[in-house]
């Protein structure tokens, strides 16, 4: 092994002109470099349209599988679902929770919805035109409600519970957390959580709040606040209310 990790060493240094040899294939498999096409429309057009038939081809078949395959399976795990449920991919869904899904919701991908053994009956609820976006994360032991036309970006993450137990030696036993420790957690409606945020126990999200980018929410947010940092504060009040402009009649 310690011959291995020295040859490795000295392929990343150079050290000999054999090294740098391995050194320069390696780079060539590892990170090739195409030729530049002429850039005259003999070439152009027909790459151009290969390119769009290619992702045209790509989302067909993601959208076959999803009809004939992922949604049948997500569906079939959920306790309720609404129609026009549409997902980019079959979300991870790890114990006993129950899932209830209303209508025009949106799931993207690599979305993952977990629970612990710690409470009997620990529901998701994801409201009317509702979204989450790629990658979030939901850890539910209680209760974590989404409710209409609430908006999730990519990265999120939400929690009803800190998964552990303060005290370190409970951490080491691996025991769980506390029951009062669990506390629900509820996105009220038309809310936006910003990409990157995470949602902590407890708290609420006022209707059509909307949370920055990259922030830790601990505490609730009243409705139509715009809230952002780490832990999370009420910079703006009284903000995105419903608008009352009306386009001009043509």
């Amino acid at each position: 092994m310690n011959l291995i990790n020295r040859f490795i060493l000295n392929l990343k240094k150079g050290k000999t002109p054999l090294h740098r040899l391995a050194g320069s294939v390696l780079r060539a498999i590892f990170r090739p470099v195409g030729p530049r096409i002429p850039r005259t429309a003999i070439f152009l057009v027909p790459l151009r349209v290969m390119y769009e038939l290619h992702y045209f081809c790509v989302v067909m078949l993601r959208s076959i599988v999803t009809i004939c395959y992922r949604s049948p399976l997500f569906q079939a795990r959920c306790s309720r679902v609404g129609a026009n449920l549409s997902l980019d991919s079959l979300p991870f869904v790890s114990g006993h929770v129950q899932i209830e899904i209303g209508d025009d919701v949106y799931i993207g991908g690599k979305v993952a919805i977990i629970s612990g053994g710690i409470l009997e009956s620990p529901r998701l609820i994801l409201g009317n035109g509702s979204e989450l976006g790629w990658n979030v994360s939901i850890t539910v032991n209680k209760e974590v409600v989404i409710e209409d036309h609430a908006r999730i970006a990519f990265d999120c993450r939400i929690s009803d519970s800190d998964a552990h137990p303060r005290e370190a030696d409970l951490r080491a036993a691996n025991k769980p957390p506390r029951i009062e420790d669990i506390k629900p957690v509820r996105i009220c409606r038309n809310a936006w959580i910003g990409n990157g945020a995470h949602v902590m126990k407890g708290v609420t999200i006022g209707e059509g709040a909307i949370i920055g980018a990259n922030s830790v929410v601990i505490s609730d947010v009243p409705p139509f606040c715009m809230a952002a940092g780490n832990p999370a504060r009420v910079y703006l009040k009284d903000f995105g209310r419903p608008s009352t402009f009306q386009q001009p009649e043509t």
